[in-house]
């Protein structure tokens, strides 16, 4: 079957929206694990696409690389993209239709979405066998394994000496988010603090005036969050599951890089589920401080 290549665009992006989702029902289902809870029922994907679609307009109006398959009807049956922030590259998506897997498209789609171009490259991705091996061959590997922990949000109460401010001013949460990145991740990306801006509450933590941290909530998504020192992060989950509460969130959930040992602790403690899929971070090489960090929810990017 003949198969094209192009440059995605923001048209496009409902189209590689039903790939992503058909290719996450997929694995799913070979995972035995409920990616979708109703994932099948046309309702229940026009209300998830209402949700992702800023995700998606984000992405693709910030992205380096957005490019899709097409078969001979013009039908979209895969797409790869990745954005630049400072001198790293992420792999933001890589999806292939089920029916067109092992026909070389993932291979074509990698080539042209995640080249050799940068200092520092990283994919987080799910445990598919299928696909580690094409990020094996792109030169990235393991780095990290990240798990879902989740729960009915309670109000709980935390003796800490830290103080949380809602963020007010974005000229001043930008440069105090980029100085941390910067620490923690080895990058700053404004272009994705301002889309979390407008799509979560931001908060800063502070000790004796000084930023340590921050970290951003909704009632549907939770994260990133970073603190210059790990033994915060009871406190700051603390904080985040009764904000959860306030805002009447059924759930609550952080995207934890196992390596994130003070975190998963708290989390147990609070009887946290493992929940969705088992992710791993890849890398061309070492980076950052993962345990002073949780993800972005969900983890399309760091």
């Amino acid at each position: 079957m003949p198969v094209s290549y192009r440059k995605a665009t923001r048209e496009d992006n409902f189209k590689t929206f039903n790939v992503f989702l058909k290719s996450i029902m997929d694995y799913s289902q070979r995972a035995g694990v409920e990616g979708i809870t109703g994932g099948h029922s046309p309702e229940k994907i026009n209300k998830l696409w209402d949700r992702r679609r800023p995700l998606w307009e984000h992405l693709s109006s910030t992205c380096d690389q957005y490019w899709l398959a097409e078969n001979e009807n013009s039908e979209v049956i895969g797409y790869a993209r990745s954005i630049v922030r400072g001198h790293h590259r992420e792999l933001t998506e890589f999806f292939v239709a089920p029916e067109n897997q092992s026909a070389g498209v993932g291979r074509e789609l990698i080539a042209r979405a995640f080249p050799h171009d940068a200092p520092h490259r990283s994919i987080i991705a799910t445990t598919d066998f299928r696909a580690l091996a094409r990020y094996l061959k792109a030169g990235v590997y393991p780095f990290a394994t990240e798990l879902f922990f989740e729960r009915t949000p309670e109000p709980v109460t935390f003796e800490s000496d830290l103080q949380f401010e809602a963020a007010n001013r974005k000229d001043e949460a930008l440069q105090t988010t980029a100085e941390i990145d910067s620490v923690i991740l080895g990058h700053r990306r404004d272009v994705d603090h301002l889309y979390l801006m407008r799509n979560r509450s931001l908060y800063l933590y502070k000790r004796k005036d000084d930023v340590v941290g921050y970290g951003y909530i909704s009632k549907e998504y939770y994260g990133p969050f970073a603190v210059l020192d790990n033994n915060d992060f009871p406190a700051v989950l603390a904080h985040a599951e009764t904000q959860a509460h306030k805002l009447g969130a059924e759930s609550v959930g952080f995207e934890t890089p196992a390596i994130n040992k003070i975190a998963i602790d708290y989390l147990m403690s609070r009887s946290y589920r493992i929940e969705g899929f088992l992710t791993s971070i890849l890398s061309d090489k070492p980076f950052g401080r993962l345990e002073n960090y949780l993800l972005t929810s969900p983890p399309f990017f760091l």
